[in-house]
């Protein structure tokens, strides 16, 4: 059963509940909220889809990311599922041939 609230007592309570949000603040037992993923830089690879996944390809993009992680996915290839932003994966097809850059 639900308690009654007397319409004069509604007004006040709205207003409390809304000037909790008034600061900016969230509420104390909120979640945290995640900040923006930086992202892996799939866009900055795009010459390469359409081209072989060739050894000397992958170590360029390589070098090009420094120490960030990159996986090459081939098909049928078994492959975590686990999420990290920061990774780029070179997609290959069934003729070696880079299809597309993602982050995951």
């Amino acid at each position: 059963m639900y308690p009654i609230i007397k319409t004069a007592a509604l007004p006040v309570l709205l207003a409390a509940s809304l000037s909790a949000c008034a600061n900016g603040t969230p509420p104390k037992d909120s979640p945290p909220v995640a900040e923006a993923a930086p992202g892996c830089g799939a866009d900055q690879f795009a010459d390469y889809v359409g081209k072989p996944a060739s050894d000397a390809a992958i170590a360029a993009i390589q070098a090009a990311r420094g120490d960030k992680p990159i996986r090459v996915i081939r098909p049928g290839m078994a492959v975590t599922m686990d999420y990290r932003a920061e990774r780029l994966n070179v997609d290959v097809d069934d003729s070696g041939t880079i299809r597309r850059f993602y982050c995951s």
